[in-house]
């Protein structure tokens, strides 16, 4: 029986080096599949990189729509940051990655599944976990068995006559619809600054003298306009990407636990996740009491982090998809963003929902608030502090 394997290939370094070991090492035919969740990649381009590297078939799959409803809405309304900085683009794509080569696995009928990811990082988890739960085939992952380092693979490709653009030579990229991730290079070295070349969203030098305004409005958790123009799913995150990048917002930079345990520097590009999770975040505040929004942010906190871990499939996961959809039935209205020279904030924001009293916050004299009642309240609040403070003081003073 003839060997057939497939991939997730993205056209760049480490899926085509995995193609070549495939087929040489492995005497296997292989299958490439191009999940299309926003890279902005030319499609035909990388089918034709797929063909002149001698795949027997290549598949090329539109899913944006499915990332933006199933996978970006979702995060915007768990307000989804992985160790309060990343936004999860890539762990957000992976695991609907995996579902389409899967799909496409069972209609070629293929031996063994396989991925271009290194034992370093937090993809092998995310594919690997994916695949076992949709199918029982052998997983093949030449860069993580081979133990295979970057400069390794560059000499493979020189050698095959795999052609690297100059961007992956300098760096590792990942991007999709939702962020950027740039790593390797100078930015192992986690005191050098990112050069500017590193970014392509963000603007970094001759930012705008005048702030820039967004108007996002949501319904539900989910953003449905913004600037009172853009309404379609995709345009208003492409649209957010453009306008809030222009302003120099949505850099991010930090040191992050992976899930093998070792600290990597990270840094990312992600205007619009940056803008949107900001923007739904406040509006949560207005339109739900202090007691969600102080459970809701543990919840968020766990559900980041099984996404980040490549935990998709989870039951508990699933639980907590439960709350968090039932939470959003009141986050409906509008808030405005400020950006100015890279800084971002939130200067107002409006709902039907709203839990903000006028007159009731008011210092003025149409106040409806009783400021009798809380000499009371603040006397009874504080009882088992201030008791415990005296009798702390007593003790001290006998010894």
């Amino acid at each position: 029986m003839t060997q057939k394997g497939i991939l997730a290939f993205s056209g760049g370094l480490d899926t085509s080096v995995v193609v070549k070991y495939l087929q040489e090492e492995q005497d296997m035919e292989v299958i490439t599949v191009t999940v299309d969740v926003g890279q902005g990649d030319d499609a035909k381009k990388i089918a034709a990189k797929a063909k002149k590297l001698g795949v027997k078939k290549h598949y090329n799959i539109d899913a944006k729509k499915e990332f933006v409803k199933d996978y970006i809405f979702p995060a915007i309304k768990a307000n989804a940051l992985y160790q309060k900085k990343y936004c999860l683009a890539t762990a957000l794509a992976r695991p609907l990655i995996a579902e389409k080569v899967l799909e496409i696995a069972k209609k070629e009928k293929v031996t063994s599944l396989a991925h271009g990811c290194s034992g370093k990082g937090n993809d092998q988890v995310r594919f690997d976990i994916t695949l076992r739960s949709g199918s029982d085939l052998p997983i093949i992952a030449p860069i993580r068995d081979k133990n295979l380092d970057r400069d390794t693979e560059l000499k493979f490709a020189n050698k095959h006559g795999i052609e690297i653009d100059s961007v992956a030579k300098k760096f590792s990229i990942d991007q999709n619809l939702w962020g950027r991730a740039i790593e390797g290079g100078v930015l192992e070295d986690p005191y050098n600054e990112p050069p500017d070349d590193a970014f392509i969203w963000v603007k970094t030098k001759d930012l705008p003298d005048k702030p820039t305004y967004l108007e996002i409005k949501f319904e539900k958790g989910i953003p449905v306009e913004v600037d009172g123009k853009i309404k379609e799913s995709q345009k208003i995150i492409e649209y957010i990407n453009k306008k809030a990048g222009a302003a120099g917002v949505g850099i991010i930079d930090h040191i992050e636990d992976r899930v093998v345990g070792i600290k990597s520097r990270e840094v990312y590009e992600t205007p619009a996740a940056t803008c949107l999770i900001e923007a739904h975040a406040d509006l949560e505040k207005m339109v739900h009491t202090k007691h969600e929004n102080k459970f809701k942010s543990i919840i968020d906190d766990e559900w980041a982090h099984l996404v980040y871990s490549g935990l998709w499939q989870d039951p508990l996961k699933s639980d907590l998809d439960g709350f968090i959809e039932r939470s959003q039935k009141p986050v409906s209205g509008t808030v405005k963003l400020k950006m100015y020279k890279g800084s971002l904030r939130v200067v107002g924001r409006k709902s039907k929902n709203s839990l903000y009293s006028h007159d009731i916050a008011t210092y003025g004299v149409e106040s409806t608030f009783d400021q009798r009642l809380a000499k009371g309240f603040v006397e009874l609040w504080g009882i088992q502090s201030t008791e415990a403070n005296k009798l702390q003081k007593k003790r001290k003073s006998k010894t």
